[in-house]
């Protein structure tokens, strides 16, 4: 009785020493082909993503800032691979193309939607 509960205890554990073996191996393999996909399609075509759409929409929205007759503060970007998009609303119609030219200029954009309107300010005025 003691040696049949030795062997089946013996028996568990090599199962339980051979089943994470075969799990720790299993993870390292499965992720080793990912990374190594990654780097290279990322090495080979400009970047893209979320991260880089933030990056084009922040420098958007700088260009825009420097312009000091532009109020920016009304006007949201988007960002995707490159085409971006401009919503909200500016005080006069005039600033609308000037807006969607400097858009245009940023490094990185292919091309530029304007969806931008103009909104008189409370009064009339």
């Amino acid at each position: 009785m003691k040696t049949n509960s030795a062997r089946m205890l013996a028996v568990g554990g090599l199962l339980i020493a051979l089943s994470i073996n075969a799990w720790a191996q299993g993870g390292a393999t499965a992720s080793a082909p990912v990374a190594s996909t990654v780097e290279a399609s990322g090495a080979t075509t400009p970047a893209t993503g979320k991260k880089a759409d933030r990056a084009l929409r922040k420098k958007v929205y700088a260009a825009i800032g420097k312009n000091k007759e532009i109020k920016a503060g009304s006007i949201s970007v988007t960002a995707k691979n490159g085409a971006v998009m401009l919503n909200g609303t500016v005080p006069d119609a005039n600033q609308i193309p000037t807006i969607v030219e400097i858009a245009k200029g940023v490094p990185g954009v292919t091309s530029v939607t304007s969806k931008l309107v103009v909104q008189k300010p409370f009064g009339g005025q």
